[in-house]
């Protein structure tokens, strides 16, 4: 029977179509998920000639750490990017949400807070300010029919500029304990950070790879024509990546915020360009209906290996930013060759 949740009539014999194309998509894609794990070697490899200190554990699981937060926002674009839309405004979603949060809860003059709520109401006002953000897009986008490109160019200003009004150009601190726990405690010896991350890439893999929602998803970025002649509601669909797009970054800046413990003015500031770049070299086509959450996953592992050998070689910070779009550009030169996997 149909997924009552996806299809527009009730009398449907069937789920989402199993087109071949999409079908076959999948399965290259599951393929092509490997493709970057040769480079990921590689890199380790060379870490290790660099520093003894790269394939330690300390250090592995600290850049394991700060890759979550961005991965989270990886995450939630790539889903995005499936269905053949974007979200520029995801990076201050980031920021915003913990400072929303953080604005309420903080005590007044001691962190440049209000203190008008208590403090275990930080995590629950964080995810809903991130909601309610995806809502306002989702409607721009989706019910009012205007270029996702456009309407999330202009939340991204927009909620970059609240963030600045609210916190004044200054950073908030002293955050209470509920916004500080996921950013700092450790489970089973590992940050709470990588295992939120790893357990929420494995749902989403779970959820495109082998659930009606999840083809739904692949079948509106391919056609969204065919898929409304399909059944699937694709409003409906739409409404649900947008939002818990949204979500997942008041999540991720949770978690930076927790482990920075405090919200910067400027948090999650140019995130986005290293969130499509570790997309589209994980595999995600820009055009939609293509790629993995695997493939993204190593996208994004890729680019902070990169980038933390790049420290322990000692490379200068101002150099590290141009080594890493070079890399990036080389990266995609590579995948297009070896696997195709990039955008035509």
């Amino acid at each position: 029977m149909p997924d009552a949740a996806l299809t527009d009539s009730p009398t449907a014999t069937a789920g989402p179509p199993r087109p071949r194309s999409i079908g076959n998509r999948i399965v290259a894609g599951r393929l092509r998920d490997l493709a970057l794990v040769p480079a990921i070697l590689i890199i380790a490899i060379v870490g290790q000639i660099v520093s003894p200190v790269f394939l330690q554990p300390d250090n592995l699981l600290n850049v394991l750490q700060t890759m979550s937060e961005i991965a989270l926002l990886v995450l939630a674009q790539t889903m995005i990017l499936i269905v053949k839309k974007m979200d520029l405004s995801l990076e201050s979603t980031m920021g915003l949400a913990p400072g929303v949060a953080a604005w309420l809860v903080v005590p007044a003059g001691a962190g440049h807070g209000l203190g008008l709520l208590p403090g275990w109401s930080a995590v629950p006002v964080t995810l809903a300010v991130g909601a309610l953000v995806g809502v306002v897009n989702a409607v721009l986008i989706i019910r009012f029919g205007l270029n996702g490109f456009i309407v999330t160019l202009g939340m991204l200003i927009v909620l970059r500029g609240v963030l600045t009004g609210i916190s004044g150009g200054q950073t908030f601190f002293r955050l209470p304990p509920s916004m500080l726990y996921l950013g700092t405690t450790t489970w089973w010896g590992v940050p709470a950070s990588i295992w939120i991350c790893l357990a929420l890439f494995a749902v989403a893999v779970v959820v495109l790879g082998w659930t009606s929602f999840g083809r739904s998803l692949y079948a509106i970025g391919g056609n969204v024509d065919a898929a409304k002649a399909a059944g699937i509601r694709t409003g409906r669909v739409l409404w649900i990546v947008i939002v818990t797009g949204s979500v997942l970054a008041s999540l991720a800046g949770l978690l930076l915020s927790g482990r920075l413990a405090s919200v910067a003015s400027a948090q999650g500031n140019g995130y986005i360009f290293t969130v499509f770049a570790a997309a589209v070299i994980g595999g995600i086509s820009l055009n939609g209906g293509r790629g993995t959450m695997a493939g993204a996953f190593t996208g994004i592992l890729l680019l902070f290996l990169i980038q933390n050998v790049l420290t322990l070689a000692g490379i200068p910070a101002q150099w590290i930013g141009a080594l890493n779009g070079l890399i990036i550009l080389a990266a995609l030169i590579v995948s297009r060759i070896t696997s195709g996997n990039v955008q035509d």
